[in-house]
C-alpha cells in the first residue's frame, strides 16, 4: 500500500556517541519512508543543553553516512522546514506553550529544586517512593493554580525561576493506535504533570518535538519503546493545540545477548564488541569506544545486521541490499518482543558480504596492510591469494593474518602436525619429492598435483602419508587452501627452498 506523502524524522540528541540501536531505528524510519516514496528527516534535539556534547552531532551524520542512511531534509542537508536543530529553532516554542496557559491546559510551577527534593523524601519516608507531581499534589505545591492571579504575575515580572506544566484532566482515558503494539489505554491517574517550557527559554522534549513534528509535518513517528509510556502524553498535547495526530510505532528494544535487559556500552566492553557504529573518542575523558567501521565490519552488513533486530521478512532470505530492505519492509513485520543480540550472527553477516566482493577489489583493499608487512607481489597473485583465503575470511584483515607463507618462508613448523605426521622417511620421501618438481617445466597448480598423485601411485602410498608434510614443509602450518595453488604463486625456487630447508630443520 502507497501511503501519499510520508513524513518520518529521526531526532537524536547530541549527547554522545549514536548507540546501535539509534541507528536501527534511522534505518527502520528510512526504509519505511523510502517504501512509500517518502522522506526521511534528520532533526537533531538538542533542548537539554547540560547533557550536550560536544562532535556528538558530526558524530551522528558521520554515522548515518557510512550506513547510507541518507537524510532527504534535515541537519547537514538542508529544507524548507528548517532549522532543524533544536536549539536553533528556540524562538518558535514560547508560543504553543502559552496558548496552552490560555486554554487552561498548562499552568506555571514555581516550586525550586529544592521544594521537590524535599517533598520527594517526605512521601519516600511515609512510604510513597514513587511520588509524582500530579492532579492531586499540584494542589499543594507552588503554582498558578494554588496561588492568587497577583502573586503570579508578580513572581513574573520579578523574574522568578518557573516551569511551565501541562495540567492533566483526572481520571481520563488516553487511547492511540500503535502501528506494532495494536491499540494502547492510559489512565490519566497513571500520569504525572510533565514539564513542557523552562524559565531559560527552552521547551523541554515533549513540547519541542510535538511542535517540531507538527511545524515539519511529520506522518508516522517512528522511534523507540522507551518513548512508549510519554506517547499518551503527545497524544494530548496534539489534542490541546488542535492539530492532527501522526501516527506512531513503537520499535522494539536491542536486548543484552542473554536476553536480560537492553543493550549498553558496558555489555560491549564486558563482552567485546562494539555497540556503536564509529568509533568515538569523549572529548571529556580521552576514552575510546569502539566502533563497527574501524573493527571491519562493511556498511553493508552492518545494517543488514540490524535490519533483522526486530524485523523478519517472513522468509528464509537474510541477505539484502538497502534497496531489497525498502522493498522488503513494513512495520507489520516488526515484532513487539525484545530482539537479542547475537554478535556472532553480525560477524556471519559480514562474512557473507567479504564473500560477494570480488577477488580484485578485496586485493586492492588488502595491498596497503601487505606492503606494510614488507611483502610483494603482482596484482595477478595478489588477487587469487585473497580469493583462497576469503572462505576462510571474516573480515578483510584476516585475508592476510594466516597468508604469510605465500609471501615468505616459514620460520617454524606447526608441532601437533609434525608430532602426529613427521617420520623417519619423511625427509626422503620430500626429497623424491622435489626432485620431480625440480624438472617441472610449467609450474602450475594442476601439472604440480598431477607429478604429486603420480607419485603415490608409484609408491603406493597414501595421501595421509605424504600430503600433511609436504603441506608443512611448504606453509608450515596443518591446513590451508590448496597447497599446489599456494607453490604456483611462491614458484619454483622457493618450493624447492622450502623442502630443502624443511628437511634440514625437521630431520
Amino acid at each position: 500500500m502507497i501511503m501519499d506523502n510520508v513524513r518520518v524524522r529521526f531526532a537524536p540528541s547530541p549527547t554522545g556517541p549514536l548507540h546501535m540501536g539509534g541507528v536501527r531505528t534511522a534505518l527502520y524510519n528510512y526504509l519505511f519512508a523510502k517504501k512509500h516514496g517518502g522522506k526521511f528527516i534528520l532533526r537533531i534535539e538538542d533542548t537539554d543543553q547540560t547533557r550536550f556534547v560536544k562532535g556528538a552531532e558530526d558524530y551522528i551524520i558521520e554515522s548515518l553516512a557510512w550506513c547510507g542512511i541518507s537524510p532527504d531534509e534535515g541537519q547537514g542537508v538542508g529544507g524548507e522546514y528548517g532549522p532543524y536543530v533544536q536549539s536553533e529553532r528556540k524562538s518558535m516554542y514560547r508560543e504553543f506553550a502559552d496558548r496552552l496557559l490560555e486554554t487552561g491546559h498548562a499552568y506555571y510551577a514555581f516550586d525550586t529544586s529544592e521544594d521537590l527534593e524535599n517533598i520527594r523524601v517526605l512521601a519516600k519516608e511515609a512510604g510513597n517512593v514513587n511520588w509524582q507531581y500530579n492532579h492531586i499534589t499540584r494542589s499543594t505545591m507552588k503554582n498558578s493554580l494554588t496561588l492568587p492571579a497577583d502573586e503570579v504575575q508578580k513572581k513574573l515580572e520579578n523574574g522568578d525561576p518557573y516551569v511551565i506544566r501541562i495540567k492533566l484532566p483526572r481520571n481520563h482515558e488516553v487511547k492511540l493506535e500503535d502501528e506494532i503494539r495494536g491499540w494502547v489505554s492510559v489512565n490519566t491517574n497513571n500520569m504525572d504533570d510533565k514539564v513542557l517550557f523552562k524559565s531559560d527559554g527552552m521547551p523541554t522534549y515533549h513540547l519541542a518535538n510535538i511542535v517540531d513534528d507538527h511545524a515539519m509535518k511529520i506522518t508516522h513517528v517512528i522511534r523507540g519503546e522507551e518513548w512508549l509510556p510519554s506517547a499518551p502524553l503527545h497524544v494530548l498535547l496534539y489534542e490541546y493545540l488542535g492539530w492532527d495526530c501522526p501516527r506512531f510505532a513503537h520499535l522494539p528494544l536491542l536486548l543484552k545477548p542473554d536476553g536480560n535487559g537492553k543493550l549498553s556500552k558496558r555489555d560491549g566492553d564486558r563482552l567485546g564488541f562494539p555497540v556503536f557504529p564509529l568509533e568515538w573518542k569523549s572529548p571529556e575523558t580521552g576514552e575510546v569506544s569502539s566502533g563497527y567501521r574501524e573493527g571491519g565490519f562493511f556498511a553493508e552488513s552492518f545494517t543488514n545486521m540490524l535490519a533483522f533486530l526486530g524485523w523478519n521478512p517472513g522468509t528464509n532470505q537474510e541477505i539484502f541490499s538497502l534497496d531489497e530492505l525498502v522493498n522488503a519492509f513494513s512495520l507489520q513485520k516488526v515484532g513487539k518482543a525484545g530482539a537479542r543480540f547475537d554478535f556472532e550472527k553480525a560477524k556471519w553477516f559480514n562474512q557473507q558480504y567479504l564473500r560477494t566482493y570480488a577477488d580484485k577489489d578485496l586485493a586492492q583493499m588488502v595491498r596497503p596492510e601487505m606492503e606494510t608487512k614488507g611483502w610483494n607481489t603482482s596484482d595477478q597473485n595478489l588477487e587469487k591469494i585473497v580469493g583462497m583465503m576469503k572462505e576462510r575470511a571474516t573480515f578483510t584483515k584476516d585475508l592476510l593474518a594466516e597468508a604469510s607463507f605465500f609471501f615468505e618462508a616459514p620460520t617454524s613448523y606447526d608441532a601437533k602436525t609434525q608430532k602426529k605426521k613427521w617420520k623417519e622417511d619423511s625427509s626422503s620421501i620430500l626429497g623424491e619429492l622435489s626432485e620431480r618438481f625440480a624438472s617441472v617445466q610449467e609450474f602450475t597448480s594442476a601439472a604440480l598435483e598431477s607429478i604429486f598423485k603420480q607419485y603415490l601411485e608409484e609408491k603406493e602410498y597414501g595421501f595421509g602419508k605424504v600430503g600433511p608434510i609436504f603441506r608443512l614443509a611448504i606453509t608450515g602450518v596443518g591446513m590451508g587452501p590448496s597447497v599446489f595453488d599456494v607453490l604456483e604463486i611462491i614458484g619454483k625456487e622457493a618450493t624447492l627452498e622450502r623442502i630443502k630447508t624443511a628437511c634440514s630443520q625437521l630431520g
